[in-house]
């Protein structure tokens, strides 16, 4: 299996890098979120580990934090869309 690594800076949110790697058969890899809050961005990575990845933009898509119209879950479904459309 080949992946593919990326980075994503993010907009709007306490993170502001995402690392990940999408495999060639479209499944999400070590997911690494920098900065936000640890604990809960370690498990997001966790629980989408080798997920398709149109499934984890299917979930993630759209979470808002607070007031944001954003979140990190759903800046890693834009980091997503960048690289699988």
């Amino acid at each position: 299996m080949t992946m593919k690594h990326h980075t994503y800076f993010t907009e709007g949110t306490c993170s502001a890098v995402i690392e990940f790697d999408i495999a060639d058969d479209n499944t999400l890899h070590n997911v690494h979120f920098v900065g936000g809050c640890n604990g809960n961005l370690q498990g997001i990575g966790k629980l989408v580990e080798g997920m398709d990845a149109h499934a984890v933009v299917d979930r993630l898509e759209g979470i808002h934090c607070g007031f944001k119209d954003t979140s990190c879950p759903d800046q890693l479904t834009r980091a997503i869309r960048e690289v699988i459309g």
